[in-house]
């Protein structure tokens, strides 16, 4: 249980009227990792943040990965500030104990955690000092500044394939799937070749499906989670700054070292840079068994998927195959504009112009976390960017402190 002292009355929000700006908080939206990060960071400065989590539990989106989920950062490197992840966890955390850790993140630091509340747009406050959240059930919230913390992978995306709609076979998004029990002895097509689309075909070939086989459009880089110890997430925090070229061309002949030509069987070299890649949105995926399943002919790699004719999918090569599921692992949309997008935050993308403790031109006290998908691991930077975030708005100032305020709400448990 989370024990808070202080709550943002959320229940009426004519009950009193609007705190001065230097009484208002900063709003965090998410309670994801991100989110608990930033708060904590916040409150260490002396400002009075509150989360809103549109769930009813914190690290909603990590409850709902596949089973067999591990980080694929080291645990001394994915802990969050001011608390280590236990020893007891292992060098690669499960999905479970990352679920753990959030919730005991929340409580060690009482952090301020409001459930059940969605924000759905964040306007200028009409001082032009300040923001004005619209949340659930019409409520209004005043805040000082806000930290938007939704999430890398907030909406799956689902691709509007010829032919899907009418698809009789079964079809679903990667968010969807758990383990590979429902899928025993039957034939799967798995979709996409980012790290989420590669773990689940190892998982479904060690759960006992029929035949798997994992559609490829763009072949990806593939690095070894960790050599003789030497973890992945090590090289990518030494490069992280390095100009992007010279990072590729130091890439290359270590790829060759480490990861067998896997081009006879459908995944050749990519011929675009890893890091280039990397800069692109497209992080290398870490074998988790890939590389074995692929060599050995468990994982069979066809073309992309070009649509649905006649109960079988239709490739891009021309051929078409006969499965009984489909699994989309085509990942997931930040879906900001509801929230930002009249604000001119975002890219042509949909993502934010800027990160971290940098706030756009035209919205000073507005800031984003979570949304970039570093080489160096996302808990790290969302560790480092928590703290600079919470810096940059204790010097912007026109916050409420810590004890500024006591009313009453909704505690997250």
């Amino acid at each position: 249980m989370i024990t808070l002292s202080h709550m943002t009355d959320l229940t009426d929000p004519t009950a009193s009227p609007a705190p001065a700006p230097a009484d208002r908080p900063v709003y965090v939206i998410g309670g994801g990792p991100g989110g608990l990060a930033a708060a904590h960071a916040l409150r260490a400065q002396g400002v009075r943040a509150v989360v809103l989590e549109k769930s009813d539990k914190v690290g909603a989106s990590w409850r709902g990965h596949y089973d067999r989920l591990h980080l694929h950062t080291t645990r001394r490197l994915s802990a969050l500030p001011g608390l280590p992840m236990p020893r007891r966890f292992g060098r690669w955390v499960s999905r479970d104990n990352v679920v753990r850790y959030l919730e005991k993140y929340a409580e060690h630091h009482e952090l301020e955690i409001v459930t059940g509340v969605e924000v759905s747009r964040v306007e200028r406050a009409e001082d032009g000092n300040s923001w004005l959240l619209h949340a659930t059930g019409g409520r209004e919230l005043a805040a000082g500044a806000v930290v938007v913390a939704t999430g890398y992978n907030h909406t799956p995306h689902l691709p509007e394939w010829p032919g899907r709609d009418s698809y009789s076979g079964e079809l679903v998004h990667a968010s969807a799937y758990r383990n590979p029990e429902p899928y025993t002895g039957r034939d799967v097509l798995v979709v996409g070749v980012g790290n989420t689309g590669a773990e689940i075909a190892v998982d479904l070939v060690e759960g006992g499906a029929g035949s798997v086989r994992l559609s490829v459009r763009t072949a990806p880089h593939i690095v070894r989670r960790s050599t003789a110890g030497w973890a992945a997430q090590y090289t990518g925090v030494l490069v992280r700054r390095l100009p992007v070229a010279l990072v590729d061309r130091l890439a290359k002949p270590m790829a060759k070292l480490s990861v067998p030509d896997l081009s006879a069987h459908g995944l050749p070299r990519p011929a675009t840079g890893l890091y280039s890649r990397v800069k692109e949105g497209a992080v290398p995926v870490q074998d988790v068994g890939l590389i074995d399943a692929v060599k050995k002919g468990r994982v069979e790699i066809v073309g992309a998927v070009e649509g649905f004719e006649d109960g079988k999918v239709a490739l891009a090569d021309g051929g078409r195959v006969e499965v009984d599921a489909v699994i989309a692992a085509t990942g997931y949309r930040r879906a900001l504009e509801g929230l930002v997008g009249h604000l001119d935050v975002l890219d042509g993308r949909g993502k934010p112009v800027v990160h971290g403790p940098r706030s756009p031109k035209n919205a000073p006290g507005l800031y984003f976390t979570g949304f970039t998908n570093p080489i160096s691991g996302m808990f790290r930077e969302l560790a480092l960017d928590a703290e600079k975030i919470a810096k940059a708005v204790a010097r912007a100032g026109g916050v409420a402190t810590r004890d500024a305020v006591t009313v009453e709400g909704r505690t997250a448990r």
